[in-house]
């Protein structure tokens, strides 16, 4: 039972690190899910009010990092609501549309960020700077994702240890 408890907690943090890359894949909640199932394979001793503060807390900012970050990219680079929208669409979109690795994921907010601003009425060039606004938000959000899951699972490790 150790082993299949250890593989489903490796699996679940493996899948929560992709989903930092992967919008599709659950992120930070399979994290979050991993912690219980360690709880139910192994015990709920370790665990105390301030691990689950701290967990739930990370969680928190993530989601709402991942949001506030990939809409201040556009933002920053002139794009309005149309075009944080147009995003995210393509944001969800993308990678069923381009199946491509990682293109569909660069394309599609790319895209739908340009298309919500030029359906909102900006010319052709301010519409392909808010879609690199889109692209640095995508970027930073990733990498703010990826440092905070990775830390949610050091903190983990540590406070099993």
């Amino acid at each position: 039972m150790d082993i299949l408890g250890w593989t489903l907690v490796v699996l679940l943090f493996a899948v929560g690190m992709a989903g930092a890359v992967y919008p599709v894949l659950p992120g930070a909640l399979a994290i979050y899910g991993a912690f219980f199932v360690y709880g139910f394979f192994f015990g709920w001793s370790e665990f105390g009010l301030w691990f689950w503060t701290i967990q739930t807390a990370i969680v928190v900012v993530i989601f709402v990092a991942d949001y506030a970050v990939s809409a201040l990219g556009v933002k920053r680079f002139g794009g309005g609501r149309a075009s944080v929208i147009g995003s995210v669409v393509g944001l969800i979109v993308g990678p069923f549309v381009i199946p491509i690795p990682f293109l569909g994921l660069l394309v599609g907010p790319f895209a739908g960020a340009v298309v919500g601003e030029l359906i909102a009425g900006s010319k052709p060039m301010p519409a392909v700077k808010a879609g690199v606004g889109s692209l640095v938000g995508l970027l930073a959000s990733t990498v703010a994702k990826f440092v905070l899951q990775a830390g949610m699972i050091v903190v983990f490790l540590v406070w099993i240890i």
